[in-house]
C-alpha cells in the first residue's frame, strides 16, 4: 500500500481548504497547493508556507497523497483527469469534497487501474473548526489505505470515523447535513410560532437547549446567526442544497422512500431561489420568515452590523 506520507498536493484553497492546508504545513508535511482562483495559491504560500503550484498537475507531481476539496464531484473529475498522468503507483487521492458517492466510486475504480488508491474523507465543523484542526472527518475506503493517510487526517480533524467502503464518508456527510437542515428549519418555525404567541425567541432557545428540543441549530446557529441577523456562519446556502440533493440521490439509489427528506430539500431549494446566490445557509431563516410575514429578533441578542 506504499510508505508513509511526506509530500502532499492540496487542490482547493477555499474557505475550508485554506485552514486545512495550513494545518498540514504546520504538521510538517511538504505541501504544494493549487486553486482555480488566480493568485490564491501564491497568497497561501506567502502567508502559510508550502509551495504555490502553477497548476493541479504540478501540485500532484511527486506527491504521496493528493487532497481535493472542491465544490462538486464535477470539479473533482476534471482535476483527476488533469493529474492522473503524473500520479505514481502507490499515490493516494484523499477526496475531501462533499461529493456524490457514486461518482467517487467510479473515480476510485478508474484510478485503481494505474495503482492509485482513492479514499473519501468529507468534513463537518465549518471554518472555525478547520482553523483549530478539530474537524469531524467521515471516511470511506480500504482500511490499509486509511491507516496510511491517518496522520494526514489527524492534522486536520479530531473526530475521524470510518464509515465503510469508498463513498461511505460522503454518503454519511450528506445524510448528516440532511438531519441538520431539517432541524434548522423546524427550529426557526418553532421560534416564529412562539414569537407570534408572545415568547422571546432568545428565551425559547435557552429552554430548547435545556430540553429535548436541543439540536445543533439551537446550540450554534439561532442566536449566533439568526437572531443576531448576521447570517454569516461561513457555509453557503447553495452548498446545503447540493448536499441535500446528494442525500436524496443516495436514497434513490438504495430504493429508500424518504418523503420528509424530499420535502426538506425542496424547502431549502425554494429558499435558495428566493434569496438568490451567495447567501449563507442560515439565511434560509429569511425564507421561513417570509412565509410567516414576520422577523425574528430579541432584545437579548445584539444585532450584527
Amino acid at each position: 500500500m506504499g510508505g508513509s506520507i511526506g509530500r502532499i498536493g492540496f487542490i482547493g484553497i477555499g474557505r475550508m481548504g485554506w485552514p486545512m492546508a495550513r494545518r498540514l504545513v504546520e504538521a510538517g508535511f511538504a505541501v504544494a497547493v493549487h486553486d482555480a482562483v488566480p493568485g490564491r495559491a501564491a497568497a497561501f504560500a506567502a502567508a502559510c508556507g508550502g509551495h504555490a503550484a502553477a497548476g493541479a498537475p504540478e501540485a500532484a507531481t511527486g506527491a504521496d497523497a493528493v487532497v481535493t476539496i472542491l465544490p462538486t464531484s464535477r470539479e473533482v473529475e476534471a482535476v483527476v483527469a488533469a493529474i492522473r498522468p503524473v500520479l505514481a503507483p502507490g499515490a493516494v487521492l484523499v477526496e475531501m469534497s462533499s461529493g456524490e458517492p457514486s461518482a467517487t466510486r467510479a473515480m476510485a475504480q478508474s484510478l485503481a487501474g494505474q495503482g492509485v488508491s482513492l479514499v473519501d474523507a468529507p468534513v463537518s465543523g465549518g471554518v472555525a473548526r478547520a482553523e483549530t484542526g478539530e474537524l469531524a472527518i467521515m471516511t470511506g475506503g480500504d482500511p490499509a489505505v486509511l491507516d496510511r493517510v491517518a496522520p494526514v487526517l489527524r492534522a486536520m480533524g479530531t473526530a475521524i470515523t470510518r464509515c465503510g467502503d469508498v463513498g461511505a464518508g460522503q454518503a454519511m456527510k450528506a445524510l448528516n447535513n440532511l438531519v441538520s437542515a431539517a432541524g434548522f428549519l423546524v427550529s426557526v418555525e418553532a421560534l416564529l410560532i412562539g414569537s407570534r404567541f408572545g415568547l422571546d425567541p432568545a428565551t425559547m432557545v435557552e429552554v430548547l437547549n435545556a430540553s429535548t428540543g436541543m439540536n445543533n441549530s439551537t446550540q450554534k446557529k439561532l442566536k449566533q446567526f439568526v437572531l443576531s441577523r448576521g447570517f454569516d456562519s461561513g457555509f453557503g446556502l447553495d452548498l446545503m442544497v447540493k448536499d441535500l440533493s446528494i442525500a436524496l440521490q443516495v436514497g434513490r439509489e438504495t430504493n429508500t422512500p424518504a418523503p420528509l427528506a424530499a420535502q426538506t430539500r425542496e424547502l431549502w431549494a425554494a429558499a435558495a431561489a428566493l434569496l438568490g446566490p451567495g447567501q449563507d445557509h442560515t439565511a434560509a431563516a429569511r425564507f421561513a420568515e417570509a412565509l410567516a410575514a414576520g422577523e425574528l429578533t430579541s432584545p437579548q441578542v445584539a444585532r450584527k452590523g
